[in-house]
C-alpha cells in the first residue's frame, strides 16, 4: 500500500490550471503575443530602427509605408533630388558628438537602453528598418514610435495595476477579516468614492498637479508626469479590486486553516496576508487581466486629451491623438490612424481572451477535467 501511494502523484490546483491553459489555444496565443510584445518592448533599442523623435518635414513629411530603407532629399538652394539611405548618422563620431547626437535622436536614454543602443550599433551600424508603417506629419517614423509607445502604455498599464492591486487586496482583506463596524466604515468609504465619477477625479488630480508651481516642486523630488499618471490611475481602480477581495475574505475567514492558524497563536495581519491572501489569488490574477486593458485604454484616453503622456515621451493613446487630428475630407493619412489603433486593439483583445482562459484554468470546480 505504501508503494502503491508513494507511485501516485497530486496535481495541484496551479500545475491543473496550467495543464488545461495550454490546451485553450485562444489563451496560449493571446500569452504568446503578449510575452513576444514585452520583450519588444524591453529591447526595443536593440532593434535597428529609426529616431522615434527625429524631424524631417522637409524630406519625410507624411509619407505612406514603404519598403526600402531610402529617402529622398531635396536641395533647398538648387532643387536637386538625391537618393540617400536612412541611416542614424553615428558612423564614426565618437566623445562628446556621439553623446549630443544620441540625445536628439533619443532624448536622454537610461543606463540600460545606452547599453542596447551600443549593441545595436555594433550589430547593424547605422543601418535602419525602412518605414514600415510610414512617417507622420513632422516627418518620424511611425514603426518606431509604435514600439517606444508601447513600452510607455505597457509600463503605465502594469504599475497602475500593480499601485490598484495593492491597495485593493489590502483593503478589502482587512475589510472582510476584520468585519462588524470595521468593514462597514471601510465599505462605505468606498461606496462614497465610487459616487464620485472616477474620471472628473482623475481630471482634476492630474490639473492640479500639472500647475507650474506644484509641478516643479514634485520634479525636484524625481516625480515626473509618467509617475503621476501611475499614481493616480491606479489609485481610483482599486474600488472593484477591494470588493471583490473582501467577499472571497468572508467566505473564507471561518474554515479551518484560518482556526489552526488563530490556535497557534498567529496575528490577525498575519492570517490576512499569508493564509487567506494566497487563497484568492487566482481570482485576482484573472481580475488582473481585465484591469491592465482599462487601464491602458484610459491612459490612452487621458494622451488623447492631452493630460497623458508629454512629448518626447510617447503612447500608444499619444499616436491615436495625432491620428484623428489628421483624418479631414481633404486627405485621410490612413497609416497614422489603422497602425496605433491596431497595436492598442491587438494588446486589448489578447489581455482580455488571456483573462477568460485563465478565469476558466483557475475555476476549483474545473480541477483535473
Amino acid at each position: 500500500m505504501y508503494y502503491e501511494a508513494k507511485s501516485i502523484r497530486g496535481i495541484s490546483l496551479w500545475q491543473d490550471a496550467w495543464r488545461r491553459l495550454r490546451r485553450d489555444w485562444v489563451s496560449m496565443t493571446a500569452l504568446s503575443f503578449l510575452v513576444l510584445l514585452a520583450l519588444a518592448a524591453i529591447f526595443t533599442p536593440l532593434i535597428p530602427l529609426q529616431s522615434p523623435i527625429h524631424q524631417d518635414l522637409a524630406n519625410r513629411f507624411a509619407l505612406p509605408p514603404e519598403f526600402h530603407s531610402t529617402t529622398t532629399e531635396v536641395d533647398e538652394t538648387t532643387g536637386d533630388k538625391t537618393t540617400v539611405p536612412v541611416t542614424l548618422g553615428l558612423a564614426g563620431i565618437t566623445g562628446e558628438e556621439f553623446d549630443r547626437k544620441v540625445d536628439q535622436l533619443w532624448a536622454e536614454p537610461t543606463s540600460f537602453d545606452l547599453l542596447l543602443l551600443n549593441t545595436r550599433l555594433v550589430v547593424f551600424g547605422d543601418w535602419c528598418l525602412p518605414s514600415l508603417c510610414g512617417t507622420d506629419l513632422l516627418g518620424r517614423d511611425l514603426l518606431s514610435r509604435l514600439f517606444y509607445g508601447a513600452r510607455i502604455s505597457l509600463i503605465v498599464g502594469l504599475v497602475a495595476t500593480l499601485v490598484s492591486l495593492i491597495i485593493g487586496v489590502s483593503y478589502g482583506a482587512i475589510a472582510g477579516y476584520a468585519g462588524g463596524w470595521v468593514d462597514d466604515f471601510m465599505m462605505r468609504i468606498v461606496d462614497i468614492m465610487y459616487s464620485v465619477p472616477f474620471i472628473f477625479l482623475v481630471l482634476f488630480l492630474i490639473t492640479i498637479l500639472s500647475e507650474d508651481d506644484v509641478k516643479t516642486w514634485l520634479e525636484a523630488r524625481g516625480i515626473s508626469r509618467i509617475v503621476i499618471l501611475y499614481i493616480v490611475i491606479g489609485a481610483v481602480y482599486w474600488l472593484t479590486m477591494a470588493r471583490v477581495v473582501r467577499g472571497q475574505i468572508i467566505s473564507l475567514k471561518n474554515e479551518q486553516f484560518v482556526d489552526a492558524a488563530r490556535t497557534i497563536g498567529a496575528s490577525g495581519l498575519r492570517i490576512v496576508f499569508l493564509h487567506l491572501v494566497p487563497n484568492v489569488m487566482s481570482i485576482v490574477i484573472v481580475y488582473l487581466t481585465l484591469t491592465i486593458p482599462a487601464v491602458m485604454l484610459f491612459e490612452a484616453f487621458l494622451s488623447f486629451l492631452g493630460l497623458g503622456v508629454e512629448a518626447p515621451a510617447v503612447s500608444w493613446g499619444v499616436l491615436a491623438e495625432e491620428g484623428q487630428r489628421v483624418i479631414t475630407p481633404v486627405k485621410i493619412y490612413w497609416w497614422l490612424v489603422v497602425f496605433p489603433a491596431l497595436a492598442l486593439a491587438s494588446t486589448l483583445y489578447s489581455l482580455n481572451f488571456l483573462g477568460d482562459g485563465l478565469r476558466d484554468a483557475l475555476d476549483p470546480r474545473m480541477k483535473n477535467r
